[in-house]
């Protein structure tokens, strides 16, 4: 047995196959819900796994999964990795044209799709030649546009619930679409062995991790039930399908919902008596804030031992909020990538002022891009990691040379954070280096400023971004959305109140109060749009 993705999930299907591996809640006050064992979802992995060969799909071709959260989607990423096909998450919220551009660059050979999405699928096959074979989940949306797609149930019905798969390996491949900040979105080629280690924990993300592939279904044997993992944010982001695995690697429970509705969550997290959710910066969590603070008043939350964050900070002043409605939480904020998996958990001193300072594991180095030597103590570099790493960007060699390298004999990624390090080894993340402002001379990571703005009483959510200023070269701009009945607020109100927690270059020298930041589905800042608006409102 190898560090094998599928035949770790088996492993932990023998060993518990009656425990409750998923919940599954459906659309918001229908009360809908589907409950799988262990066994339950194994036996659905493998119908689709079938499936896929029955149709002609070969081991190593591409599946895209274009899907809102559901079964469907755990269940065909399970199914293409014990078919030792390959999972392609697709962003939902993409239109055509980005579309056309990952079908092709992911060089998908197959897609399940969500129902709602057909109009979208049917104007970009034309132009997704190596597509071909599409499931359907769900049915069919009146007067969409007509396709050739499988029921997703005829699909299933059709298909063996045994295992019965070719052997496996630790090298078969796992694929991970990534937005960013800037450009087209690229595919993080994964191999199992080392997205198991380095984004899983290797079966204990805060422990020892296991020592052969064996031992993870000894452990979930000799421990019990009890923890829930709920990830909040879509599965189509790296982060809440790895929260999923981590939960299945455990033998523990994994609950999921269609989309995100803070009531709903409330109510789940009151249901299910869940444990551990994860969700992305104040986008998630100061909504939660304002439903247990209003409508959903008196929800029993005493079941939560953590709520963690990747891809988004959760502000101090949300944190603080959220704490004094549950007194009993620990809130990480983790940091981590799609191509890094994960790096580390901020410590308590972090915040304006002081940065997002994270305590990293013993792979995570900060180092010249230049040299990729660590650099002194207090001098800007990037962070870098080694070991368990991706192979590369699928079908970019060119950024795959700029991003990996090998030092020592070792596999490196060369992440697009900037950060400091300290005496005893923490590290301050400056941010990304993309979205750096260069303003006078003197560089601003947006991320620090937001912190700033975000402890203003009047302010719900902002972005900072930099404008083309003939005397600064870039000026600092903030776009800003305000609490319902704040009052106006001021670019002097929030200079004066920056002040106090920034360094004077950093203070924004505009302001723009906008209805509502936009960010992607998990919560993700988009710069383009940020820097956009405040380059328009300056014009």
């Amino acid at each position: 047995m190898e560090y094998n993705i599928a035949d770790l999930f088996e492993s932990v299907v023998d060993a518990v196959p009656d425990r409750e591996a998923l919940v599954f809640v459906d659309h918001p006050g229908t009360g809908a819900e589907r409950r799988l064992t262990y066994a339950e979802l194994d036996a659905a992995a493998n119908r689709v796994g079938h499936h896929l060969l029955d149709v002609g799909l070969r081991p190593g071709e591409h599946v895209g999964l274009h899907l809102y959260n559901c079964v469907e989607y755990l269940q065909t990423a399970l199914g293409c990795l014990k078919a030792r096909l390959v999972p392609v998450n697709v962003n939902y919220r993409y239109v055509e044209e980005e579309l056309v551009y990952l079908y092709r660059d992911a060089d998908l050979a197959g897609l399940v799709f969500d129902a709602e999405f057909t109009d979208l699928v049917a104007a970009a096959l034309p132009r997704a030649s190596a597509l071909r074979h599409l499931v359907r989940v769900g049915k069919p949306v009146a007067n969409a546009s007509p396709l050739s797609a499988v029921d997703f149930a005829d699909a299933e019905a059709s298909a063996s619930s045994a295992r019965g798969f070719a052997p496996r390996s630790g090298d078969d491949q796992f694929i991970i679409y990534t937005g960013g900040t800037t450009g087209m979105p690229k595919g993080v080629m994964w191999r199992q062995e080392d997205l198991f280690f380095s984004g899983m924990g290797g079966g204990a993300p805060t422990g020892e991790p296991v020592k052969k592939p064996e031992e993870l279904a000894e452990r979930v044997a000799a421990g019990g039930e009890g923890i829930t993992f709920f990830p909040t944010a879509p599965l189509m982001h790296g982060t809440s399908t790895l929260t999923a695995f981590i939960g299945f690697n455990f033998g523990q429970r994994v609950v999921i919902h269609r989309k995100f509705v803070p009531e709903e969550v409330l109510r789940t997290i009151e249901k299910e008596r869940v444990t551990s959710m994860s969700l992305v910066g104040d986008a998630m969590l100061r909504p939660l804030v304002d439903a247990l603070g209003g409508p959903m008043k008196g929800t029993d939350c005493s079941s939560m031992f953590s709520v963690s964050s990747s891809g988004a900070i959760m502000s101090d002043t949300v944190r603080e909020q959220f704490q004094a409605l549950v007194p009993n939480v620990m809130l990480l904020n983790n940091f981590g990538s799609s191509e890094s998996g994960f790096n580390g958990t901020a410590t308590a001193d972090s915040g304006p002022g002081r940065g997002f300072r994270i305590r990293v594991n013993s792979r995570t180095q900060v180092v010249d891009p230049a040299t990729h030597e660590p650099v002194a103590v207090g001098e800007p570099g990037r962070i870098a990691q080694r070991g368990h790493v991706p192979l590369g960007y699928y079908n970019d060699v060119r950024k795959t040379a700029e991003t990996f390298f090998e030092k020592d004999g070792e596999r490196w990624v060369l992440l697009g954070d900037m950060a400091t390090v300290d005496e005893e080894g923490v590290v301050t993340v400056l941010g990304r280096g993309s979205q750096c402002i260069n303003t006078g001379g003197e560089k601003v990571y947006p991320e620090e400023v937001e912190q700033a703005l975000k402890a203003h009483p009047d302010v719900y959510d902002a972005l900072v971004a930099g404008v083309p200023d003939a005397t600064w070269g870039n000026h600092v701009a903030a776009v800003v959305q305000l609490r319902e009945g704040a009052a106006r607020l001021s670019l002097e109100d929030v200079q004066t109140h920056c002040r106090t927690r920034l360094a004077g270059y950093k203070v924004p020298r505009q302001l723009v109060v906008t209805d509502a930041i936009q960010r992607s589905p998990s919560g993700k800042a988009d710069y383009r749009w940020a820097r956009s608006v405040a380059v328009e409102a300056d014009r």
